[in-house]
């Protein structure tokens, strides 16, 4: 049997987006599914999913019953994905900030490595319409995190990645504290712990033309104080 893929696409007010998005994915190869995970977006967002779903096998989705933030998105979706049986698991933004069309990139490194990461930062900066003072704070906050955790990573905050279903299975997901772009840290972070290969591959990152960004400071906050606390417990044995 083929190798499955099941792409996580976290969704809160993407009406703009998501009848656009699912399509690009699917069309990238035929081992692609989606799961939508939609937080009870006011705009509709959940009714054009379920509408997209009923007309496509490969297409699901998974409604909760309020906003819980990125990571919880995720975990809820990582547990769907281990139920059944896909063999790769991506994390995805649902605003065309990561472009389907690396997927098919994506799927040849992850026969030989256990992540595999789009990033922004590998080969020099390719982040296409964000103001200079997000860049810097965007490029910094890596450097940042890579000091503070040893992460050997360039881009420890990128959401665009995937996962075999092995480095999920391995990873304790109700130990896993962070919700925000920390999230991303702490998911790479526990895997590099645990002896799991990761390979960054370059992207270039497009900021969203439609919708609204999710950023806030209370997001930034967290990510500032959540890796101290991650190399705190790497330090006393907690990630392993």
């Amino acid at each position: 049997m083929a190798d499955k893929a099941l792409v996580l696409l976290p969704t809160y007010n993407e009406k703009e987006n998501i009848e656009r998005i699912i399509p690009k994915i699917l069309q990238q190869d035929d081992r692609l599914y989606v799961l939508v995970i939609d937080d009870n977006s006011p705009d509709g967002t959940g009714d054009i999913a379920d509408r997209i779903a009923s007309a496509n096998p490969r297409v699901m989705v998974m409604h909760r019953e309020k906003k819980e933030g990125l990571g919880q998105a995720y975990i809820a979706g990582f547990r769907w994905a281990l139920e059944r049986d896909y063999n790769y698991i991506f994390e995805m933004d649902a605003d065309f900030s990561h472009d389907p069309i690396y997927l098919k990139d994506f799927l040849v490194s992850i026969k030989k490595y256990d992540i595999v990461l789009g990033s922004r930062y590998i080969s020099g900066v390719n982040v296409v319409n964000w103001p200079i003072m997000r860049l810097l704070l965007s490029y910094y906050a890596n450097v940042y995190s890579r000091i503070v955790t040893g992460l050997p990573l360039r881009d420890a905050t990128g959401g665009f990645k995937c996962f075999r279903r092995e480095v999920l299975e391995a990873i304790n997901l109700d130990d896993v504290k962070s919700n925000g772009y920390s999230f991303q840290i702490e998911m790479s972070l526990r895997a590099h712990k645990k002896g799991f290969k990761i390979k960054e591959i370059p992207i270039i990152f497009y900021d969203r033309t439609a919708g609204q960004s999710k950023m806030s400071k209370k997001i930034i906050r967290e990510a500032v104080v959540m890796v101290w606390r991650l190399r705190i417990w790497s330090i006393l044995g907690k990630l392993k």
